[in-house]
């Protein structure tokens, strides 16, 4: 990667830039703990410390006049997140004191660390292939525990040993074939191609593949939009699926006349509930414009929520993939037989409820297990198709009786797709991408 200089020593940040209690500063690179000991009040405990181990100390000026009390992580070489020779300051959280930690390490002749710049180093030097290098970012990024939960597995390997296993089942199919290609015909008995073993092969893949729609709605998560008529008691399940009071709750109609949003959680997937006008025809100026707003919002929903009142009756939406109609006020009246209905006052149906909107999100995939293996990258997805694409390619010519000779071509390309997918064969530029969209001190 020619933005990155893999020789530098680098620092960086590792936490956020804010006010705190502590704050981390990662260096990275061979030589680094020589460079330190000039600005350590320790220099002879750095330098000498063995991997893992802790040393208390004082950074300082060139004037040896004490910057901070620190505690250095030290790592040797071929340990630690990189690999590489480093050391992690823990200081005091001050922003003046951490700028001027970062510019005396730029006095040293230490360079800041580009984004995902350890995490690059970390896979360059094969601690971490690049499905374990992606899941960091994922991991940071994550909104729920369950996206959490996905990204620390992948991060372990589970993706790496999955992909792992397919690439080792495509390669003694391929050998079988190369075996046909090296010797002459004669020198071998009669060949039947291993044609349902590649069909059990396609299926893994295809599996895997299906799993991006759950793992982007995990990684994203949803839209929802609370609709319905004036006094439908859309404020009050919005308060009560948030469990405080956010919404003003009024027996007067209109009360609100703007969306108000929150995050939820809703069964792990991570939501922005949105609370909007009632639906109404309304001469108030600024009524008909939260009522604009909302009809924009049902548009861009994920999942819309449509609230009746379980003692009115009128027309209602028609009920689709995106519309989930609800009795609300079921304490009441009765709503009618066989619909979902709930009370935003007592709570009743509220656990059904939020069992459907999770439901509907997920479009009846079956991706909940806990063990499953989920993938969340477009990237990851992307490839995972087109080396299934070529192995369909693959049948296709097996079953019209083509030479092994190009068979095994298109075998290659999906053993190629499932290279770059660890990155064993990934050109610099795509890992260039990769890299630069993680944070610095990542």
């Amino acid at each position: 990667m020619s933005r990155y200089e893999t020789d530098d020593i680098i620092y960086a940040l590792a936490t956020g830039w804010v006010q705190s209690a502590l704050a981390v500063i990662r260096v990275s690179g061979q030589g680094c703990r020589a460079r330190l000991a000039a600005c350590f009040s320790r220099p002879k405990a750095l330098e000498e410390a063995e991997n893992a181990t802790l040393v208390h100390g004082y950074l300082q000026n060139e004037e040896h006049q004490r910057i901070d009390e620190v505690v250095c992580a030290v790592y040797t070489e071929g340990h630690g997140y990189t690999l590489e020779e480093s050391v992690e300051f823990t200081c005091h959280g001050s922003l003046a004191v951490i700028k001027e930690i970062l510019e005396l390490f730029a006095r040293l002749g230490l360079r800041s660390a580009e984004g995902g710049e350890f995490t690059f180093r970390s896979f360059l030097h094969g601690r971490l292939d690049l499905t374990q290098a992606e899941a960091v970012q994922e991991l940071v990024s994550s909104q729920s525990k369950r996206s959490r939960s996905m990204a620390l597995g992948r991060l372990e390997g589970s993706l790496k040993d999955q992909i792992t296993h397919l690439k080792n089942e495509l390669m003694a199919i391929m050998a079988t074939v190369e075996v046909q290609l090296d010797y002459a015909e004669d020198e071998l008995d009669a060949f039947t191609f291993p044609r349902q073993r590649l069909v059990f092969l396609l299926d893994l893949i295809k599996q895997l593949s299906s799993t991006y729609q759950i793992g982007k709605l995990f990684k994203q998560g949803a839209r929802i939009v609370l609709a319905g008529s004036t006094n439908a008691g859309k404020s009050s399940l919005f308060n009560l699926l948030l469990k405080q009071e956010r919404s003003i709750v009024s027996p007067v109609r209109g009360t609100t006349r703007d969306y108000i949003e929150a995050d939820l959680d809703v069964e792990g997937i991570p939501v922005k509930l949105y609370d909007t006008a009632g639906l109404r025809e309304s001469e108030d100026v600024i009524e008909s414009e939260g009522i604009k707003r909302t009809e924009r919002l049902i548009g861009q929903a994920d999942l819309v929520v449509y609230l009746v009142d379980s003692s009115e009756h009128g027309p209602l939406p028609q009920e689709d993939e995106r519309t989930l109609v609800v009795y609300n006020k079921s304490d009441l009246a009765k709503p009618p037989k066989g619909e979902l209905a709930i009370s935003a006052q007592t709570g009743e149906g509220v656990g059904l409820l939020l069992g459907q909107i999770a439901n509907r999100l997920r479009h009846g995939m079956q991706s909940t297990m806990e063990d499953q293996l989920i993938i969340e990258s477009e990237r990851q997805h992307r490839l995972l198709l087109h080396a299934a694409e070529a192995l369909e390619r693959a049948l296709v010519l097996v079953d019209q009786d083509i030479p092994l000779d190009i068979i095994a071509v298109e075998l290659g390309e999906a053993l190629q797709n499932l290279g770059e997918l660890t990155g064993e064969v990934t050109p610099a530029d795509i890992l260039e991408t990769i890299f630069s969209g993680f944070c610095v001190g990542k």
